[in-house]
């Protein structure tokens, strides 16, 4: 069972995965201000953090994982292509996190950041920054790379089954999902050539996320309490 919550200011999706068995989940991409929020939900549900997972070193909010390993012990899961320091666990290319009944692989997709990370659960792929709905991440900072984002949404997540479900990292119109098929058809970005797409993001003009200074460090260091 997958649970998708939004943050309003920063147009971020949180994802809650829950092993029906365990009664344990895992809370991929929390928003510090959402905290109390998720928690009361997995109050009522009767559920415990085990994990949450970081996509990648967000700009534009602060993760509540900290908050979360404080009071549940939950472990820190980030990418091992980053810069993070203190977390529990570094992810890389192919490693799984895992509970009872959930089993999510993890998938190295750099190109919105050099670190960014897909997670990878039966049919659905939590794609972050690097894939959105009709559209995909910036490329222009964090070691960010037009040519790689092209290569990872090529082959690695376009290379999946068409009816995969595409849960994003944001959506600014509302969507809540996608999938494969649809963008591999409907997106503008990445139905062009490479030359195309790059030359598209070199020129998008976009300024910094106005948190970027304070998210990035804040994201940047997981130091116990």
């Amino acid at each position: 069972m997958i649970r998708q919550l939004f943050d309003r200011v920063s147009c971020t999706y949180t994802y809650i995965v829950l092993d029906l068995k365990t009664r344990e989940c895992v809370v991929i991409d929390p928003v510090m201000e959402q905290f109390d929020r998720d928690e009361t939900l997995m109050k009522q549900w009767g559920y415990t953090p085990k994990y949450t997972l970081e996509t990648h070193t967000h700009a534009d909010h602060i993760s509540a994982a900290k908050l979360f390993r404080e009071k549940y012990k939950s472990k820190i899961a980030v990418s091992s292509y980053g810069l993070a320091k203190g977390a529990d666990i570094y992810l890389k290319e192919n490693d799984s996190i895992s509970t009872e009944q959930i089993s999510i692989k993890v998938l190295h997709t750099p190109g919105h950041t050099e670190e960014s990370l897909c997670f990878l659960y039966k049919e659905t792929i939590f794609t972050g920054d690097t894939l959105l709905i009709r559209g995909c991440g910036r490329t222009d900072f964090q070691g960010g790379s037009a040519d790689d984002l092209y290569e990872s949404v090529h082959s690695k997540i376009f290379t999946l089954p068409s009816e995969t479900k595409i849960f994003p990292g944001h959506d600014y119109q509302g969507r809540l999902w996608s999938s494969v098929g649809e963008e591999k058809k409907h997106n503008p970005r990445l139905t062009q050539t490479k030359e195309q797409f790059k030359e598209l993001m070199q020129n998008l003009g976009l300024s910094y996320p106005e948190k970027m200074n304070v998210a990035v460090p804040a994201n940047s260091l997981f130091p116990d309490t």
